[in-house]
């Protein structure tokens, strides 16, 4: 912690105890709303970096607010709650800035949100959770969520913060185990991660956001703040007036399945296309070939380039090898035009372990199987995904309305399909365990298959679902309500 001048007075009354200071100050308390911001005409600011802090409201003359004595860099003094204020802080080199204060606004989340998490039934995941640019008391800035029940404290870290866990703590949200914060002066662009304390007080290495928009170019790995989708309106109605016809099981369907990355290179520096370049280049060829559809293999942000994709972390994210999500878009609304349907490799059935994605995402297996014989794929050495957990399988249902519904896309390609249904696949004798009847189906990958069918086609009729199955099961393009998962194709 850096030098500072002597503290406030010893015999100063503060409202936050010495042991809470120190506790916020060293990113040990779980419960910093509880402190910070104003209370009962208190203020209390922790703000490393800072020997003075004053506190500014209106056209008043900024007060200066007390140094805790045994707490350098926590200050507390009077304020009036009832009305915004700012801070201004000053360092040892004479130094000063203003900020607002991150602990004056209250929750975001609504009492639906709220409701919604718990029961795992938020069907617009991505407009609660993630981060989310959003102007508060007139306060321009960015809304943070995340879902961590299990975790001590959670903060927001990025080069706004020096990435210092202790500056940005979040409020948790009751038994939702969902963690919030809005953060002033924080805006598009801005790169972030979480950093996660368990409750075992270990630091866990600094997660991506799993609700991201927007992901750095590999091999970074922080989260972007970004908006989905379009951010203009779409240009592309008449196509989704009849597009129904053309993903009809009666309709001609020819689909070029594609690999971005090596499709095609630009001629400088042999580096992939952007999505601008695609969406005349590989539009153009896709056309003039006679498809009626492109299949992109996964563009959902992903680690290692050696995967294609098929190793995804940020499931809300398309690929920013690329071009960033508005410019995906423009793609899609470009294929539209020119009579063309885009299909997506949906990649529900693992994920990959690296440290900032979802594995052990908050001290314990949270998104995974606690046992490797349910949670662990030894074919490709990623974790499978705990479908009997509402919280996980809400995740995942609404990452495919969020592709359907922000990107206009016209299908889903799910991948690897029969790995998901049996708990036995590819698995030795003794190296998997049997579901409730003894047998080897995966009732809760076979109830998510279908509910998420009977979602994809219930939000978005005209659009097309796929399975890639490659065993005897049966009735996989059967209705659902015929006994079937029920998927198109």
């Amino acid at each position: 912690m850096a030098k500072t001048p002597k503290a406030g007075p010893a015999n100063a009354t503060f409202r936050v105890s010495n042991d809470d200071a120190w506790a916020i100050a060293e990113g040990r308390h779980g419960d910093p709303f509880k402190l910070l911001g104003p209370h009962g005409g208190q203020l209390a600011v922790w703000a490393p970096g800072a020997v003075r802090l004053e506190v500014q409201q209106g056209r008043a003359k900024p007060v200066a607010l007390t140094e805790h004595a045994q707490c350098p860099q926590f200050f507390e003094g009077p304020v009036d709650a009832a009305k915004p204020y700012r801070l201004i802080a000053t360092n040892a080199q004479g130094g000063s800035w203003e900020f607002d204060d991150p602990y004056r606004f209250g929750p975001v989340l609504g009492e639906l949100d709220e409701y919604l998490l718990g029961e795992g039934g938020h069907r617009r995941l991505w407009e609660a959770l993630g981060a989310h640019p959003k102007t508060i008391d007139k306060v321009d800035g960015t809304h943070f969520a995340v879902w961590a029940p299990n975790a001590q404290r959670v903060s927001v870290v990025g080069n706004f913060n020096a990435w210092n866990g202790s500056i940005h703590a979040m409020r948790r949200r009751g038994a939702t185990g969902v963690w919030e914060i809005f953060i002033p002066a924080v805006g598009l662009g801005e790169s972030y991660k979480y950093e996660i304390r368990t409750q075992a007080g270990v630091v866990l290495p600094l997660k991506a956001d799993p609700v991201g928009i927007g992901a750095e170019h590999p091999p970074a790995t922080a989260s972007v703040v970004r908006h989905p989708g379009l951010d203009r309106p779409w240009n592309d109605g008449e196509w989704m007036k009849t597009r129904a016809g053309r993903n009809s099981v009666d309709a001609p369907i020819s689909v070029y399945e594609v690999h971005l990355g090596s499709w095609k290179k630009a001629d400088e520096g042999k580096r992939p296309l952007s999505y601008h370049e695609l969406a005349t280049d590989l539009v153009d060829y896709a056309k003039w070939m006679g498809f009626t559809h492109i299949e992109l293999m996964p563009i959902s942000e992903f680690p290692f380039d050696g995967s294609w994709g098929y190793q995804p972390i940020g499931m809300y994210a398309p690929t920013i090898r690329h071009g960033t999500p508005d410019e995906f878009a423009a793609f899609v609304e470009a294929a539209h035009n020119a009579g063309l349907g885009v299909l997506f490799d949906w990649v529900p059935g693992h994920f990959p372990t690296d440290e900032h994605g979802l594995g052990w995402f908050d001290g314990t297996p949270l998104y995974e199987h606690a046992d490797p014989k349910e949670g662990f794929h030894i074919d490709w050495n990623t974790l499978i995904y705990n479908y009997g957990r509402v919280e996980v399988g809400n995740f995942l249902k609404a990452n495919a309305l969020y592709w359907l519904e922000e990107y206009h896309l016209d299908g889903l390609r799910v991948d690897a399909v029969a790995s998901m249904l049996y708990r036995d696949y590819s698995r030795q004798e003794g190296q998997w365990v049997p579901n409730k009847d003894g047998g080897r189906e995966n009732y809760e990958a076979i109830d998510f298959l279908r509910q998420t069918n009977i979602l994809c086609y219930g939000e978005h009729p005209g659009v097309m679902t796929v399975a890639e199955e490659s065993t005897a099961f049966g009735g996989v393009s059967r209705p659902v309500d015929q006994g079937g998962l029920g998927f198109g194709f």
